[in-house]
């Protein structure tokens, strides 16, 4: 018996290249796209959403519009950055998103201002292009505050992966740029008509440095230097994936396997050999069960590994994998050239202007006026660089003029995540950024009672179970299960992202999981070792110990 295609998958293959009637949409009145358009518009790294909440009355409560900028590495120079302030400013409500992939998203956007911002990022070279969809989207890479050498060369990596994944279709430029349409024939030499069953993730490290959680990718690289400072191999990682539905047991969040090392000029038909195995092999009659890592599970990660063998014609070798020891971006730091780096601390990723705080105009002033470069982080984060030591008193001046503190308020909240969740995602199940700072608070009562403050845990929250905030892979996490602010808790995670956690409770109010873990900490206190964190103290315990 023949299985049924999922309906996403036929809308892909009539969608004449990614166009489907996006362009005719456009030009009508309609403030919104019928649902074969919504999909094809997730490839042009839009999303089409309704607002949810209850600040606003019915009758305002239309169709908005997400859109995720394609920023490999999530490097931006200053002129780059100032264009997205200003588009956040004209079009996104006075805010910036900064994502858990490194780029930025702009929420709240109507239908007539889309093809605008399109252009307005082309001119800085930029694009949205296959930031959604079912294709490879943003690369992310290892943060570089000290201006290392090493790290450097991940920028060329990262941007080669990025292009060579990038859809061939010239869908984009026609809908978006008014580029006129080509009598050729087009075609998708890596991604055929029907692009991957699912969306890729890959992300770029050195061996040590863990910055990009690299075992929640699809597929990662962590590059290993020769005596000649080049990069002379990358061991190769797949598989790893967070996306799960609650109660389905056919659905997992998933480690990502070493499937071993290669040499640096194997880069790419290795990652070739990787994405075509998930072209090839991904299931296409359940969306649910369609992401790489379930060809991993279902056919074992030695077959996985022979098939990419053959298909990159060559052999993985085996070495051991260094221990990753991820260095700390936040604060100031002393760059190689003598230039100083600060990694500013942005809760949840969110940038705009408070009664409290500027902390958007902030940014914009500082990063304008200095001329400063900027590296957004996959914990949420933006690194400025490029910083003159003669600047760094007149930057935190003008700082505590804006009522703008660039440090956490304590460890705890230092590599915190959060998704947006409600009001405007339509997966969200219930609360999340808007939670978290209040989570946080709570948590830091805890730790402070047990004086546990120098381990904090690293937590993560999330409005529904498809892990955009990398719950799974925290030492805490927090999934929304159920609307009112219930959550499934998930324990056993490590500081560095190398294991999963599991689940220990149900549909948990916040009151709820902070008396849960009060005995946890207690029993951490009183039984773990002095330097022990909570994920190597779950895993030394058994997490069994805490359901």
């Amino acid at each position: 018996m023949e299985e049924t295609l999922e309906k996403v998958e036929i809308i892909k293959q009539n969608s004449n290249h990614l166009r489907g009637t996006i362009k005719e949409v456009l030009e009508s009145d309609s403030d919104s796209f019928e649902e074969d358009d919504k999909q094809l518009l997730k490839f042009h790294g839009l999303y089409q959403q309704k607002w949810r909440g209850k600040e606003l009355p019915k009758e305002q409560q239309g169709h908005s519009f997400m859109i995720r900028g394609r920023i490999p590495g999530g490097r931006l120079t200053s002129e780059q950055y100032s264009v997205w302030d200003a588009l956040g400013d004209k079009y996104g409500g006075g805010a910036l998103r900064l994502t858990t992939r490194q780029s930025v998203q702009l929420h709240g956007l109507l239908k007539g201002s889309l093809k605008d911002i399109m252009k307005q990022l082309y001119k800085i070279s930029l694009s949205s292009m296959g930031a959604c969809g079912d294709v490879v989207r943003n690369v992310t890479q290892a943060v570089n505050f000290t201006g290392s050498k090493e790290i450097h060369k991940l920028d060329e990596i990262a941007n080669l992966l990025s292009d060579h994944f990038k859809y061939k279709s010239r869908s984009y430029p026609e809908i978006w740029l008014d580029e006129e349409k080509l009598d050729i024939i087009e075609e998708e030499p890596i991604y055929k008509d029907a692009y991957l069953p699912r969306k890729f993730k890959i992300a770029v490290t050195l061996t040590g440095n863990n910055s990009v959680d690299i075992y929640t990718n699809d597929m990662g690289f962590a590059a290993t230097i020769g005596k000649n400072g080049e990069i002379e191999g990358y061991f190769v990682f797949a598989g790893g994936g967070l996306g799960m539905t609650h109660n389905k047991a056919a659905t997992f969040p998933r480690k990502a396997d070493c499937l071993g090392w290669i040499e640096a000029k194997d880069l790419i038909p290795v990652a070739e050999g990787i994405v075509t195995a998930h072209r090839d092999y991904g299931d296409r009659t359940n969306r649910k069960h369609a992401r790489l890592k379930y060809v991993l599970a279902d056919k074992g990660v030695d077959w996985f590994r022979a098939e990419v063998e053959k298909r990159a014609n060559i052999k993985f070798i085996n070495k051991e994998l260094p221990e990753w020891n991820t260095p700390n971006y936040l604060g100031w730091h002393t760059s190689t050239d003598g230039t100083l780096s600060l990694g500013f601390h942005t809760l949840a990723g969110r940038i705009k202007d408070t009664p409290e705080k500027s902390l958007k105009s902030a940014l914009k002033e500082i990063i304008s006026n200095y001329k400063l470069s900027v590296q957004i982080t996959a914990d949420q984060d933006l690194i400025l660089i490029g910083i003159q030591p003669s600047d760094k008193e007149k930057i935190l001046k003008r700082l505590n003029e804006l009522h703008v503190n660039p440090e956490s308020p304590s460890p705890l909240f230092n590599r915190a995540l959060a998704c947006p969740a409600l009001p405007t995602c339509a997966l969200a199940l219930t609360e999340s950024e808007r939670f978290l700072p209040d989570v946080l608070k709570e948590f830091k009562v805890l730790l402070d009672k047990y004086d546990l403050m120098n381990k904090a845990p690293v937590i993560r929250m999330t409005g529904c179970p498809n892990g955009c905030a990398r719950p799974y892979a925290a030492e805490i996490g927090l999934v929304g299960q159920q609307n009112g602010g219930k959550y499934a808790i998930y324990l056993g995670g490590d500081k560095e992202g190398t294991k999963m956690g599991s689940r220990i409770a149900d549909k948990k109010t916040i009151p709820e999981i902070v008396t849960l873990f009060d005995p946890i900490f207690k029993k951490w206190k009183e039984e773990g070792k002095e330097d022990e964190y909570l994920g190597d103290f779950v895993e030394r315990v058994g997490v069994s110990s805490f359901e």
